[in-house]
């Protein structure tokens, strides 16, 4: 073999050998079925295990409260928003609605007459968390929704009656302001 055989022969395995360098090898088939994930029961619904989906993606391009606001009112009745906290489950959602505050507040209102009883809960406890915006209290003289029985079902229609009740005494502290 001439010096440019050997040298065009190298060359290919050096290229052979770099292309191969950054791959990781196929995962092994295992003999046996894959174990299927645990759950987590949280008492009111089942809690998928963590890292099964996204939760805490938010769209790019909502850059008001108002769009953040009404993207996790539509994940309220979502199941997999929930995650393990040290104290139990974290509904991701609503807590998030709890952070925006009062650009939350009419969206979550809004959501008192829905059917289902596992969304009504966490736009409760929502809307508990997003009248405590410093900005809505200054407006209510701190005056907040305090619900009975945060996150049981069994309690939705006296906290409903709760939140009701605190919507008509503070309907004009709901309105935004033009800025932020």
């Amino acid at each position: 073999m001439g010096k440019r055989a050997r040298a065009v022969l190298a060359l290919a395995v050096a290229a052979l050998l770099a292309g191969c360098a950054g791959r990781t090898p196929p995962p092994a088939t295992p003999a046996t079925a894959p174990e299927t994930p645990q759950s987590t029961s949280t008492g009111y619904t089942t809690m998928p295990r963590y890292g099964m989906t996204d939760i805490y993606w938010e769209p790019p391009l909502a850059t008001s409260p108002e769009e953040r606001a009404a993207y996790f009112v539509s994940r309220l009745s979502d199941p997999r928003f929930v995650a393990p906290g040290s104290h139990g489950p974290r509904y991701v959602a609503a807590e998030k609605l709890g952070e925006i505050g009062l650009p939350a507040v009419p969206l979550l209102l809004a959501r008192l007459d829905t059917r289902d009883d596992f969304e009504l809960m966490l736009a409760l406890y929502a809307l508990e968390l997003a009248t405590q915006d410093p900005l809505l209290m200054a407006r209510t003289r701190g005056d907040v929704i305090t619900l009975t029985g945060a996150l049981d079902p069994n309690t939705n229609a006296d906290n409903v009656a709760t939140a009701r009740q605190w919507q008509q005494q503070h309907a004009d502290a709901l309105a935004l302001p033009a800025t932020y």
